[in-house]
């Protein structure tokens, strides 16, 4: 399966959940970031169960402090 991940095509052998992604590309804490998929956000109760599919375009977004 291919997803476009911020810009960047990654292939992953099988089918996966939002969550599942994250844990794998993003195994630090998770706490701070949006995820939307194909343009939509997708909120954090639903990481868990919202499957991606082939060509999807995933986008992750970490908030940052500054000034």
């Amino acid at each position: 399966m291919e997803i476009k991940l911020n810009n960047q095509i990654k292939t992953f052998p099988e089918q996966c959940t939002v969550q599942q992604l994250l844990d794998e590309v993003v195994p630090e804490k998770q706490k701070g970031i949006a995820v939307a998929v194909n343009s939509s956000v997708i909120p954090k109760t639903n990481w868990d169960h919202h499957f991606l599919a082939n060509c999807d375009e995933v986008l992750i977004i970490k908030a940052t402090q500054g000034g």
